[in-house]
């Protein structure tokens, strides 16, 4: 690990405070791969009673395409990075810093919330099928899966950020050693649910990465690029490692939920690779568009599967239009139709709920690590529970919202004594 990250000096380490435009375009273009494989992968097909959902990647050979495509590790790469600039340039004290940054992470999932939790209900009276509903009411909420985690990195990062200033390469290289060990304790001994800790070793060793690149440290990502992708290519053939990154129907072991040590190796080669192509990325005329995506990229995130849920209830259920065989003339045919008709409902979605994207301003107060943490777990634990159970017709929902509503609460101004 030596030769690919220089070593932290003895002095407190250079931390870079103004925004980076690198770091932005990896966030617009995580967010954009994201909905384009989220659009583009789904095999739908509907029976008069129940919709089925394949995958197209489960195409043999196809699996490929995901060490590029998945780019959630690259997504918490930036957010590592994003996290530690702003941190620098906050100038407030910790409490206040998280305070702000969930906040702003939660205060979007409020419109999402008002939208989703009496829809299922309204769908079922006026005759929606019950089946469709219920999978796409769950989807929705699983989708929060990334906000439950990165809230975790955010309310973790002064911490984190102390604990690289004075260990360094170590951090990464512990979390890397937990993961591996969750992984032997996993597969040897059969419990899934074990795999879980990677969860925090995974996320937390890529976003880690981030504050190495935040200070301008990581200056050799060729080797971590080809470390990091050789060792996931060791790892899946002599490994009980599925080549794919994403998880595909009926696979016996995913690398994605739970992360796999195969999950971080590539997230370190996509880092490293990023790095390697930045000259040539800052080059290209992004300005406008970052401009432009960098206010809506929440937005986009939370609702963009709402939007394919829409069309498939129009073409797929209601007017009975399977998806034709992934790779077929009439899949590559139609793929332009069906991406024209997302982007027709993404589009007003974007016009609506983009203003949520900032929370309204507040005098923040001198409230402690303790509300600002309590703010933290109130917000993380109901978007858990919305991974967990979607936003299928229920009590959980409802729940869930009031945590995120009592952890936006808890950011508020502070009464002064």
């Amino acid at each position: 690990m030596t030769v690919l990250l220089d070593r932290p000096a003895v002095a407190a380490p250079r931390r870079t405070t103004a925004r980076d435009p690198f770091i932005d375009l990896l966030r617009v273009a995580g967010m954009a791969l994201i909905v384009l494989q989220h659009w583009t992968i789904p095999v739908l097909a509907f029976d008069g009673a129940r919709l089925t959902t394949g995958n197209a990647l489960s195409t043999p050979g196809a699996w490929v395409v995901t060490w590029l495509s998945q780019v959630m590790p690259l997504v918490f790469f930036a957010g590592g990075a994003a996290n530690a600039i702003s941190h620098g340039r906050s100038g407030a004290d910790g409490p206040r810093w998280l305070a702000v940054r969930v906040r702003r992470l939660a205060w979007p999932l409020l419109p999402l919330a008002a939208v989703w939790i009496p829809l299922p209900h309204l769908l079922l009276t006026l005759g929606v099928p019950e089946q469709p509903l219920e999978t796409g009411a769950r989807l929705t909420g699983q989708l929060l899966w990334f906000l439950a985690v990165y809230l975790v990195a955010v309310a973790a990062t002064p911490w984190l950020l102390r604990l690289h200033a004075r260990h360094g390469l170590r951090v990464p290289a512990l979390l890397a050693a937990g993961a591996a060990l969750t992984d032997v304790v996993r597969f040897s001994t059969g419990v899934e649910a074990i795999g879980y800790l990677n969860v925090a070793f995974v996320w937390l060793a890529v976003h880690q990465l981030g504050f190495w690149y935040a200070e301008g440290r990581l200056t050799r990502p060729l080797p971590l690029a080809l470390g990091g992708f050789g060792a996931a290519a060791l790892l899946v053939a002599f490994g009980p490692y599925p080549g794919s990154m994403i998880g595909l129907p009926g696979a016996e072991v995913s690398n994605m939920a739970p992360p796999t040590l195969a999950m971080l190796a590539v997230g370190a080669g996509q880092a490293g690779l990023a790095v390697l192509l930045r000259p040539l990325l800052l080059r290209l005329p992004t300005a406008r568009l970052l401009d432009w995506a960098g206010p809506r990229i929440m937005t986009v995130y939370l609702w963009h599967m709402p939007a394919l849920f829409a069309v498939t209830g129009v073409v797929v259920v209601g007017l009975g239009i399977d998806t034709p065989a992934p790779g077929s003339l009439w899949w590559f045919a139609g793929w332009p139709v069906w991406f024209g008709a997302l982007c027709l409902v993404m589009w007003p979605l974007l016009r609506v709920f983009a203003r949520f994207e900032t929370p309204p301003a507040l005098p923040y107060g001198e409230g402690g690590w303790a509300p600002a943490l309590v703010a933290a777990a109130l917000a993380g634990g109901g978007v858990l529970a919305l991974t967990v159970c979607g936003f299928a017709p229920g009590a959980v929902p409802f729940a869930a919202v009031l945590a995120v509503v009592g952890g936006l609460l808890a950011t508020g101004p502070r009464a002064r004594v």
